[in-house]
């Protein structure tokens, strides 16, 4: 990744999503299976052949933090403590190299009749890392641990919202929710409640805090268990070797792993105070993967060794509904047509972003690859012909006879970053050539932003229009649409769909068709209305997306089988595909 992502904000509902992605730390840390040795441009053609057993070595940086802020997974919020903890555990689901919903300790489930109830069974002869039994008791104590108010776990609530009166345990209304909404009717049977009719239940069910955890590991060290994870805890592929404090850590391949072994036999990461350090370890061949420095990303893109990958990553804009002039659905299509976001991403990005009309990023299962702008095209060099007239029949029906009667009007984004200050700078050069208005920019700090988001909802004296990034939770367009549009939803900053407008009826059936899709069984019909409803949010510029960013960094060749996706996620089962070669 590239230093100018390292502090863009995102609208995150925990600390962790503030993206402490110091320069490389995305990159680094969430393509953590990948190759060694910077030698990406060998041109010989012998085939390659596998290194030795005790050979089958990986090591990847970690940078911008000096250790894991956890390895328990009922508290995993931040990019390096996921990646480490997705080594050591695995749940019911998880998702696979495609962001498919797959199953991993479960070998199969069933959504009962009343869309509520969820019938698990798990795979035979399942063990945790130290060879002890794993059962249903041991999956329902662990989600049950997850959302316990002692665990003080921040993402839980969050994943683990759907499970029946899970508020209710959070709120120290009950004690537990074993026997309640979570079931074990036998050793191999877990039976999950959820609250409502969610076909997105099992997506929110990959996030590390359902992971299965050890409870006699825990019962003998409490809250140091972590400390102990070469005795057990967890059935992940690998287990820990050695973990040494602020420095590094060893995995080795857990030898009661219930699916095909991995090959590599030592998997290092490796913390990094810089992504320069970490980059000049990768090119004295002591690293086999880093990400690419802004200063060196023109002559990296030439070598062999180099990768990009579209991440579940959007950054946009939002026009609040409340206020003047975007209470007019023509005046937000003009602005949005006014911009053009090819150049942006070319000339600021220097191409590590991908301009985008997209709300659902690709890369996600249910993506729709032909979505196209508020004018219907999918070009993303925008129109102005296109908003000038959408401009002028915004004018007319707000009585208003030129830009002039137009109200003062204020962009307010994330202060502190050079490449937003340059975006933002085009975009008002954009509006004031296309469309002849004058925008102010407004930077403030990120608390500031936030303050001033929330305050725009119900608000028309709020903010008129501001910045922001999202970053896919769970790998279902649900994350990005009704999270984000649906009634009631807490992000739901702009006022789309709780408005007086002339199209507030059409927003209000979108609303209606988000909610019913989120229930929808049907999973084909169930994307098909999702992408229906996008279509629908962008022509009404519900976001204005600007860009999809990428991951961009360098790995080398001699690592086999490693399947990039957007999520930067290794599945459990991949890892028995990766290898070292000559």
């Amino acid at each position: 990744m590239l230093m100018k992502h390292l502090a863009y904000h995102t609208r995150r509902h925990h600390s962790l999503y503030i993206l402490l992605l110091a320069a490389c730390l995305v990159p680094l840390i969430l393509s953590a299976c990948s190759s060694p040795f910077g030698g990406g441009n060998d041109t010989t053609t012998r085939k390659p052949m596998k290194v030795a057993r005790n050979r089958q070595t990986y090591s990847a940086p970690i940078v911008g933090v000096t250790d894991f802020d956890t390895l328990d997974p009922a508290l995993a919020h931040d990019p390096a403590s996921i990646q480490a903890v997705q080594m050591l555990y695995t749940g019911l689901v998880q998702s696979d190299d495609k962001l498919q919903v797959h199953p991993q300790l479960a070998q199969s489930w069933h959504q009962e009749s009343d869309g509520v109830t969820w019938t698990f069974k798990l795979k035979p002869h399942l063990t945790f890392s130290d060879g002890t039994p794993l059962t249903s008791t041991d999956v329902a104590y662990s989600l049950n641990r997850a959302l316990q108010p002692a665990t003080k776990s921040t993402v839980a609530p969050i994943y683990l919202r759907l499970i029946k009166d899970s508020d209710q345990l959070l709120a120290g209304r009950i004690s537990t929710l074993l026997n309640d909404s979570i079931m074990t009717p036998d050793a191999q049977t877990v039976v999950i409640v959820t609250n409502k009719q969610s076909a997105y239940f099992l997506s929110m069910l990959t996030y590390p805090c359902s992971y299965v955890v050890e409870k006699k590991l825990i019962d003998k060290y409490q809250a140091g268990f972590t400390d102990h994870l070469n005795e057990g805890g967890g059935a992940g592929p690998f287990k820990v070797a050695t973990y040494t404090h602020r420095a590094r850590i060893d995995f080795v391949p857990n030898t009661h792993y219930y699916n095909p072994q991995p090959q590599l036999q030592k998997v290092s990461y490796i913390f990094y105070h810089t992504a320069q350090e970490a980059y000049q370890a990768y090119m004295n061949n002591q690293l086999d993967m880093t990400g690419v420095p802004l200063n060196t990303l023109a002559n990296d893109k030439k070598r062999k060794d180099y990768h990009q990958v579209p991440q579940l990553w959007i950054n946009y804009y939002t026009m609040n509904y409340l206020a003047k002039p975007f209470d007019n659905v023509h005046i937000r299509q003009a602005f949005a047509l006014a911009i053009d976001k090819e150049a942006i991403a070319n000339d600021i990005w220097q191409g590590t972003v991908i301009a985008t009309n997209h709300i659902v990023p690709s890369g996600l299962p249910g993506s729709n690859p032909h979505v196209t702008g508020p004018d219907g095209n999918e070009s993303v060099k925008g129109n102005p012909q296109k908003a000038q007239a959408l401009l002028q029949q915004g004018l007319q029906e707000e009585k208003m006879s030129s830009v002039s009667a137009l109200p003062p009007i204020q962009l307010t984004y994330v202060s502190g970053v050079d490449s937003f200050d340059q975006e933002v700078k085009a975009m008002i050069q954009d509006w004031q050539k296309v469309l002849k208005v004058q925008v102010t920019a407004n930077p403030v700090d990120y608390n500031t932003l936030l303050d001033k988001v929330t305050g725009a909802t119900g608000n028309a004296n709020g903010i008129q229009m501001w910045g922001l990034a999202w970053v896919g939770e769970y790998p279902d367009p649900q994350d990005w649409l009704s999270q984000q549009f649906a009634k009631g939803a807490v992000n739901n900053n702009c006022n789309y769909g709780q408005n007086s407008s002339t199209t507030a009826a059409q927003q209000q059936q979108v609303q209606q068709q988000l909610l019913e899709a989120d229930a929808n069984r049907n999973d084909s019909e169930r994307l098909q209305s999702y992408q229906q409803a996008e279509q629908q949010l962008i022509n009404d510029v519900a976001w204005l997306p600007m860009e999809q960013v990428t991951q961009t960094f360098l790995r080398n060749p001699n690592i086999i089988g490693v399947t990039d996706n957007a999520q930067n996620n290794i599945p459990p089962d991949d890892w028995a595909n990766i290898y070292r070669v000559q």
